[in-house]
């Protein structure tokens, strides 16, 4: 059958497959927050798309799409920005709001914070060199405004 609210084909709870367990794996854009769920039944996966922004809908765009996934799967309600964690094995969530904000230098200065005696390594670089015997070559500038160095041990 096929899930009146979301149009996805339902989903067969009692075919258990090795994955016990829900498994989400979650990138959060500035526009689109994209969801892809390893699920304890067929076919094994599952997607969900949701705006990264919409409060008239939900608060927050990563715990929506968990919900509707576990109720999808599971046919079992829970109300909005309510999860059962005790179903999920992990969540791994990445981003690409806070590296766009930095790279395009919006958002709040930033801090480097570094061993003693490497506050220049990212200045400096590696020795890669595109423009072997370009004269007018320019480094960009680097991402972080200011340097704290600190007493650390590094361990091998």
């Amino acid at each position: 059958g096929i899930n009146a609210e979301y149009g996805v084909p339902l989903f067969n709870y009692s075919q258990k497959l090795a994955c016990k367990m829900f498994r989400f794996s979650i990138d959060r854009g500035g526009t689109f927050t994209d969801i892809y769920a390893e699920i304890p039944v067929e076919p094994g996966w599952c997607v969900e798309k949701l705006l990264s922004v919409d409060p008239k809908n939900y608060d927050d765009a990563p715990t929506e799409g968990i919900r509707r996934i576990i109720e999808r799967v599971t046919g079992k309600t829970f109300e909005k920005g309510i999860i059962d964690s005790s179903q999920i094995e992990w969540i791994r969530m990445g981003t690409t709001v806070a590296t766009n904000a930095l790279l395009e230098r919006k958002g709040y200065p930033t801090l480097l914070i570094t061993n003693t005696g490497y506050r220049d390594v990212l200045q400096i670089g590696n020795q890669a060199r595109p423009k072997l015997f370009d004269l007018s070559m320019k480094k960009p500038a680097v991402l972080y405004q200011e340097v704290l160095e600190v007493d650390a041990r590094t361990l091998r």
